[in-house]
C-alpha cells in the first residue's frame, strides 16, 4: 500500500516544525537541563533518530521484564523493578526531548524526524499503561482498559489538534511533560514502598484522614490506584476540550468551517466503541489475556495517529479509515450472535477466541510495520537522507542535512 502519492512528496520541502510548551516545568526545569547537560553526552555524529529509538529501548526493556514478573498485571514484583520502571521512563523522556536538540545543532531538522519521533511516541504509550498497571496491580481489569483509553485519547486528539492548527501545542499540564514525570514519580514511589499493592490501599485512611458524615463510604475508601485515575481523568478532560477549542478556533481564524474537523473524532469513537463491546462480550480476554490486546489497541492507535501525521506533513486530506478495525468489528459481530440469539460464533469462547486476539495483534504488528517500512523509506528516497545515521554531515555554508534537497 503506498500512503504517500508522488504528487504530495514535494510539499515535505515545505515543512517546518511549529510547536508551542507552556509547561512551566519544562521551561524552568526540563530545558535548561537538557540543553546544559544532556544534549552534550552524545556525539555530532549520532542521528537524531537513533537517540529517539535508543530512548525507547529502555521501555523495550521495562516491558519485557514486567511480563517476566508481573505477566497478569496484579503480583507484587521485586523493589528494584519499580525503580528500573522509573528510571526507564525517565531516560525515554530525557532521549524523546534532546533529539530536536541533536537535530538542530547537526542540521539535521527535517519531516521525517517528527514523524519518527510520534511514531515512537504512540508505541509507548499502550507499554507505559501496561507498566503503570502492572506497578498499581490494577490486574487484567476494567481499570487497565480505561487507563489505556485515557492515554490514547491523550495522543489522539494531541495529534488530531496539530493537523488543523499546524503546531504542536503542549498546555501548562500535558502528558509528555507533566503526564510522564507523575508516571516516573509513581513508580520511584513504588520502589520506596517496596510493593505495587500498597496503591490497593484506600487513601484517605492512610493519609490520616478521619471519616466523617459527609464523606461517603465509597468516597472514603477509595484506594490510591482509584484516586490516581480520577485525577488522570479531570486532566485529560481539560485538554481534550482545550484541543478542541484551539482547533475550532484556529479554523475561524482561517475562515473556514470550526465544526468540520470534529469528524476527525470519530474513528477514535468507532474504535472505543469496538473495544469495550470485545471485552465485554469476551471476559476470556479481559481477565485473562489482556495484555496482547492492549499492544493491539496501541497498535491500532499508532496506525492512526501515524497516518495523521503523515497527512499533516504533505498536506494531505485528513484520514478517516483504519484497516485495523476491520477485524475488530468482526470479533464483536461473531460474539454478538450468541448474546441475541440470532446466529452462533464461529470462534467460540474460549481457544479460538484466544488465537483471534494473537492474530489481530500479528496482523497489527504487519500493517503498521509496513506502515513504517514504506513512509520512512518513501522520505528517506525522496530527500536523499537515511533514517538513523547521518548521510549528508553538515558543513558551514551548505543546507540543511535532512532537507538538503528542499533549497
Amino acid at each position: 500500500m503506498v500512503y504517500i502519492r508522488q504528487r504530495n512528496l514535494p510539499k515535505l520541502h515545505e515543512y517546518k516544525y511549529a510547536g508551542v510548551d507552556k509547561s512551566l516545568v519544562s521551561k524552568y526545569i526540563l530545558k535548561p537541563f537538557y540543553t546544559n547537560v544532556v544534549i552534550k553526552c552524545f556525539p555530532m555524529s549520532m542521528a537524531p533518530n537513533l537517540i529517539t529509538l535508543t530512548g525507547f529501548s529502555f521501555v523495550i526493556l521495562n516491558f519485557i521484564t514486567l511480563l517476566w514478573y508481573n505477566p497478569t498485571l496484579s503480583e507484587d514484583m521485586p523493589p528494584w523493578v519499580y525503580l528500573s520502571f522509573s528510571i526507564g521512563l525517565f531516560l525515554y523522556q530525557t532521549f524523546d526531548a534532546v533529539d530536536g536538540s541533536q537535530a538542530r545543532r547537526t542540521h539535521q531538522s527535517g519531516p521525517l524526524g517528527e514523524l519518527f519521533d510520534h511514531g515512537v511516541d504512540a508505541c509507548n504509550t499502550s507499554l507505559e499503561v501496561l507498566l503503570f498497571a502492572g506497578a498499581m496491580n490494577l490486574g487484567q481489569s476494567w481499570n487497565t482498559v480505561l487507563t489505556l483509553f485515557g492515554a490514547v485519547l491523550t495522543f489522539y486528539i494531541q495529534t488530531w489538534d496539530e493537523y488543523h492548527t499546524h503546531q504542536l501545542t503542549l498546555g501548562v499540564v500535558s502528558g509528555p511533560v507533566e503526564g510522564v514525570l507523575t508516571l516516573v514519580g509513581v513508580f520511584f514511589v513504588t520502589y520506596l514502598k517496596g510493593r505495587g499493592s500498597y496503591w490497593q490501599q484506600p487513601m484517605l485512611p492512610a493519609i490520616g484522614v478521619p471519616k466523617t458524615a459527609a464523606v461517603p463510604d465509597a468516597l472514603y475508601q477509595q484506594s490510591w490506584a482509584e484516586w490516581w485515575m480520577l485525577f488522570g481523568g479531570l486532566v485529560l478532560t481539560y485538554n481534550t476540550v482545550s484541543s478542541i477549542r484551539n482547533v475550532m478556533k484556529a479554523r475561524r481564524e482561517r475562515g473556514q468551517d470550526p465544526m468540520k474537523p470534529l469528524l476527525g473524532l470519530a474513528p477514535l469513537a468507532i474504535t472505543w466503541t469496538l473495544i469495550p463491546a470485545y471485552l465485554w462480550l469476551n471476559p476470556i480476554i479481559l481477565h485473562r489475556h489482556l495484555i496482547p490486546f492492549v499492544l493491539f489497541a496501541g497498535i491500532v492507535n499508532a496506525y492512526s495517529v501515524g497516518q495523521m501525521i503523515v497527512r499533516h506533513l504533505v498536506k494531505d486530506r485528513f484520514p478517516y479509515k483504519n484497516i485495523l478495525l476491520l477485524p475488530l468489528a468482526w470479533g464483536v459481530f461473531d460474539s454478538l450472535g450468541p448474546k441475541l440469539g440470532l446466529w452462533p460464533s464461529a470462534l467460540g469462547g474460549d481457544t479460538y477466541q484466544v488465537a483471534f486476539v494473537f492474530m489481530m495483534t500479528g496482523l497489527a504488528f504487519g500493517v503498521y510495520g509496513s506502515f513504517v517500512h514504506d513512509v520512512i523509506t518513501t522520505i528517506c528516497d525522496f530527500l536523499d537522507i537515511w533514517c538513523l545515521t547521518i548521510k549528508h554531515p553538515y558543513k558551514e555554508g551548505e543546507p540543511d542535512g535532512e532537507v538538503k534537497k528542499s533549497k
